[in-house]
């Protein structure tokens, strides 16, 4: 018979949907496999409106098989099968789509079926250089043969075959090079390539495969025990789910089931804090089966984590990580999302329209959020665990962006209360506050318990406010994106006026200022420029020194930069305050040496600023020169 050439005429074409079309070659199963699905789902249809029809719902089923003497992978199925004309139609045109017409033809959104473009036959070039069509159409006598080579053109013509559906045989490529194309010819790789494409087709996939067990050899050891070993023999079997879990009912799936689910699919050893189950119907109609990890991975603060959800269209894998359908904030939940509505490209590997996406991860992401603040409402002790693993995600996700996702965050953030001595939430601290209190008092240390020590908490606490304790870098960024929570402002206890003077205290301030201000103008000259200023402070009630910073460069700042790669060495340093308490029995002992013996002023006011720079945290430019500076005055 003669060849006949491909409708497009154009042998280019053919080579640019099998050679740049798909990401990855192993695609062509997943592809071949949902063709024969929405052949199966055609006659299913067609069925079902039969009275007479001796063909069941449990007969169908779709077989893949391998043939490694021929070379051969064939994917057979037993749906609606072809005509010699239909061949012509659907394989002969390049982008023809026979289900795109049948979807269009019945309008029932309910059915299932999965191609849109005719595309996916043609992958399969993309691993056989002979590819072979057996078909016979459901209530036909007749079979044919579509055959070509991929280059040029195509055959077909009748032939025998028992039973209606359709066989396509592909004659698999030699290795070339770095192309291993004999790959697809082992069972357990195309076993494999099933499970991640194809195991929620909703059809049995049926494949020949190798099962040992431990059976008796029918022969005696030496005591004339029966002998056993493992005995592998060839088995067919069902090798895909065909339900996917998140198509299920909770009461046929629970809670138990779905984090089985979650640790197996996602390799998780332990149980994710919560699962969030989505179904939605409108625009877009999608079912989404989401987790929230009680542990962040080995990896997750690193450039080498992928985020995202997998992405399903009736049940087929289309994308591994789709990372667009959540807010980076929350690139930390796993799980899967599948609709039968988004709009693929030709490759049904990236999607097309952008409002699907967003619509669908709008809807996710007040989800997330929402199952998040019930965690934290109903059992804190979990969130405070998801908390520990996951709070410094959160946090940046408020500064990132100019503070894009801070509204969606802001609730979702905590920290560490020096009065509580625990992590709460904005929220908790603004419904403690007395009602005298105006503003969110906060402090930058290390540690929570050197934030408890720090002078500048003393006149907080005094006034029985509470004051949190910023012990991450980012801390300070987020107030700054914030600014405010509730109508509350964020005050800095360090550097910022507490706003806690009565007008009788800030006279008397006033007048200290003007009192001692030849010797606070002496002490800022004594230290040059390792200060921006010296002032008396009208914090301190205990402690007689305190280093503060002003401008908007604090010490968290500094250290910031400082931690950064290359910033080392970059002149970022904040402009630091030493305050002094006048009242303590150092700064007497200050101010009559600078009545009588400038010198020893000079050394008594270099410790007090080595002092403060210890109780700050801050290291000292020469600690060997500051420590004989102490023992020479003992």
């Amino acid at each position: 018979m003669a060849k006949r050439q491909f409708k497009t005429e154009s042998k280019r074409i053919l080579d640019m949907m099998v050679n740049s079309i798909y990401t990855h070659k192993e695609i062509f199963l997943r592809e071949l496999i949902s063709n024969a699905s929405d052949a199966i789902d055609k006659l299913n249809y067609k069925v079902l409106t039969e009275s007479d029809s001796k063909v069941g719902k449990d007969d169908f089923r779709i077989d893949v098989k391998i043939d490694r003497d021929a070379k051969t992978v064939t994917v057979s199925d037993n749906g609606i099968g072809m005509t010699a004309d239909e061949m012509e139609k659907n394989l002969g045109y390049i982008a023809h789509s026979g289900t795109l017409e049948f979807k269009k033809e019945i309008d029932d959104k309910e059915n299932e079926s999965i191609g849109q473009f005719g595309v996916g036959f043609y992958s399969a070039f993309m691993v056989a250089d002979d590819v072979k069509v057996v078909s016979k159409a459901y209530g036909s006598e007749e079979a044919n043969i579509w055959e070509s080579d991929g280059v040029d053109g195509y055959t077909i013509k009748e032939c025998q075959k028992d039973g209606f559906g359709t066989d396509i045989i592909l004659h698999i490529k030699d290795d070339q090079g770095s192309e291993e194309y004999s790959e697809f010819l082992e069972t357990e790789r195309l076993r494999e390539l099933v499970e991640k494409y194809s195991d929620y087709i909703r059809w049995p996939i049926h494949m020949t495969v190798d099962e040992s067990e431990w059976k008796e050899t029918g022969e005696k050891d030496e005591k004339g025990e029966p002998k056993k070993d493992y005995v592998t023999t060839k088995v067919d079997k069902v090798v895909n789910s065909m339900v996917p879990i998140w198509k299920k009912s909770k009461k046929e799936a629970d809670d138990d089931k779905c984090k089985e689910f979650y640790k197996d699919k996602f390799h998780d050893y332990e149980d994710p804090v919560s699962v969030i189950r989505v179904s939605a119907e409108g625009a877009v109609t999608y079912k989404a089966l989401l987790f929230i990890p009680s542990k962040a991975p080995y990896d997750f603060y690193t450039r080498d984590f992928q985020p995202g959800l997998q992405l399903y269209s009736n049940g087929v894998l289309i994308m591994d990580k789709c990372a667009d359908l959540l807010p980076y904030c929350f690139r930390f939940v796993r799980g899967v999302v599948d609709s039968p509505d988004f709009s693929l490209n030709i490759s049904r590997e990236v999607l097309q329209h952008d409002s699907q996406l967003k619509a669908v991860g709008t809807n996710l992401t007040k989800q997330v959020k929402k199952e998040l603040e019930k965690l934290m409402k109903d059992d804190a002790e979990k969130y405070a665990g998801f908390y520990e693993s996951f709070g410094r995600q959160l946090k940046y996700g408020v500064v990132d962006q100019y503070g894009k996702d801070a509204d969606l965050l802001k609730d979702l953030i905590m920290f560490h209360s020096v009065k509580q001595d625990k992590q709460i939430s904005l929220a908790q601290y603004v419904k403690d506050m007395p009602e005298d209190q105006k503003k969110i008092y906060y402090v930058t240390a290390e540690t929570a318990a050197h934030a408890k020590d720090l002078p500048q908490v003393e006149p907080v606490l005094a006034k029985g406010y509470d004051v949190l304790a910023f012990t991450d870098d980012i801390d300070t960024f987020v107030t700054n994106v914030l600014r405010e929570y509730d109508k509350k402002e964020f005050c800095n206890a360090t550097t910022e006026d507490l706003g806690l003077e009565t007008e009788e205290e800030k006279k008397e301030a006033e007048k200290k200022d003007e009192e001692y201000k030849e010797l606070i103008a002496f002490a800022k000259e004594s230290l040059g420029e390792e200060v921006a200023d010296v002032k008396i402070s009208h914090k301190l009630k205990n402690h007689a020194v305190l280093l503060t910073t002003q401008g908007n460069i604090t010490f968290e700042v500094e250290r910031y930069f400082k931690e950064m790669p290359g910033q080392a060495g970059t002149g970022v340093k904040a402009a630091r305050v030493l305050e002094l308490n006048s009242d303590s029995d150092v700064f007497k002992s200050l101010d009559a040496a600078f009545k009588d013996d400038k010198e020893r002023a000079k050394k008594i006011v270099k410790v007090m600023y080595g002092q403060a720079c210890l109780m700050a945290g801050q290291p000292i430019d020469n600690p060997v020169e500051y420590s004989d500076l102490v023992l020479s005055m003992l």
